[in-house]
């Protein structure tokens, strides 16, 4: 693939995580933004997912209805999102996608899962750094982890069938 095609699917993920974002505003914690991020890595490779995550949840971060977040709270929210690409390229590099559909299954919701808390676990301690009492704001944050939790356990396993379309559409292509 051409480097000018790739940089325009990287910029076309990301704008996708960044509309999607303001779509589901309304649902807290509902994140179809780590399902594409993982998508971008999937079908493109680490750095390219990575970069998607990056550039899309950065401008979530910066531009969105509840206004900017802190520098803090950037950094470990870009760098969540990031590892959500990375989890997509790696899935995609140990070929479980090729095993059996149940087995697929419970890797992808494992998958989902491991998304979530790549980027709750940091963005909720943080928060609770920045915005004090500690304690109390981590525990309240729990609830919504799980919201988050249960909803990319079952969007992972659900929305994979376009990630493996479009998977074997750029390898046909390529």
């Amino acid at each position: 693939m051409s480097r000018l095609r790739l940089i325009t699917r990287i910029a076309l993920f990301s704008a996708l995580v960044y509309v999607t974002s303001w779509s589901l505003v309304l649902l807290p914690n509902v994140k179809v933004s780590f399902f594409i991020i993982f998508t971008a890595g999937f079908v493109w490779g680490v750095t390219p997912g990575m970069l998607v995550g990056a550039v899309g949840t950065g401008l979530w971060s910066m531009f969105n209805p509840y206004g900017p977040v802190a520098l803090p709270m950037l950094m470990v929210q870009v760098v969540g999102s990031a590892s959500c690409g990375a989890i997509g390229g790696i899935y995609q590099s140990t070929r479980i996608h090729q095993k059996s559909a149940m087995t697929n299954s419970i890797a992808l919701v494992i998958c989902g899962i491991i998304c979530t808390a790549v980027y709750y676990v940091p963005v909720n301690l943080v928060d609770a750094w920045l915005f004090q009492p500690f304690w109390a704001r981590v525990i309240a944050s729990l609830p919504w982890t799980a919201i988050a939790l249960v909803t990319n356990a079952l969007i992972f396993p659900l929305l994979f069938g376009s990630a493996r379309l479009l998977y074997d559409k750029e390898k046909a292509r390529s």
